[in-house]
């Protein structure tokens, strides 16, 4: 939710969330593409993915259906960290560097990586004689249902204790978070998503093997059938 209204990225909870939740879905692709295959592009795969269905769902559910605006629903890109982390895989051949630094990373750039399209929303403008952000007096232009009221009070959060630097500890936070997601969805793609074989051999016992690529065999064992 937090990722689909214009007027619901603030700047602590958007952050966190949306990087923390997206990880987990590059960190199972990597593992079944790197693992099985050596292919060096399972997060942008996925996270590209992941931006087609959801620019067809914006354009075709809710601005050609519902008549919202199209700046109104825009998705946010997690393409930047994608890149790093499968960037770092592939100069280091460790899953658990890319858990550490390509996953602190995809939480890291998550917001600057934004910034550059959502930054404009946050500019102030008086409506009324009330001071409002763009992204807030649009919202209330298009009044949807449901509208949570925590949304309107993010900014009295408990991070305003660290001195108003609430994006920068958010940041940090998403990415302290985006490693360990990494590792936890990383052993599910390894549960969920191993190749295997059954292999025949010449007494006629059949054996369960992995896929030889991922241990970068030659050739079948002799007697596969």
């Amino acid at each position: 939710d937090w990722d689909f209204w214009m007027d619901w990225k603030d700047r602590q909870w958007w952050p966190v969330v949306t990087p923390i939740v997206g990880i987990t879905y590059c960190a199972t692709i990597m593992y079944y593409l790197w693992v099985n295959y050596h292919l060096p592009f399972g997060a942008t795969l996925c996270i590209v993915c992941l931006l087609t269905g959801e620019w067809l769902t914006r354009f075709w559910g809710f601005y050609w259906w519902s008549h919202y605006p199209i700046n109104f629903v825009l998705p946010s890109t997690m393409i930047p960290g994608a890149l790093v982390m499968d960037t770092v895989m592939l100069l280091t051949r460790n899953w658990m560097v890319t858990a550490l630094i390509g996953g602190g990373a995809f939480g890291l750039l998550f917001y600057p990586g934004n910034w550059p399209i959502f930054g404009p929303t946050h500019l102030p403008l008086v409506a009324e004689g009330v001071l409002l952000s763009l992204a807030d007096y649009t919202g209330f232009l298009y009044v949807r249902t449901g509208t949570p009221e925590y949304v309107r009070l993010i900014e009295q959060g408990s991070l305003r204790t660290f001195g108003g630097h609430t994006t920068v500890i958010a940041a940090f936070f998403a990415a302290f978070v985006s490693m360990l997601m990494f590792c936890v969805w990383w052993y599910f793609g390894k549960l969920y998503c191993t190749a295997f074989y059954y292999v025949k051999g010449p007494r006629g016992r059949v054996t369960m093997k992995n896929d030889v690529t991922a241990y970068g065999e030659e050739g079948f064992p002799e007697g596969i059938k």
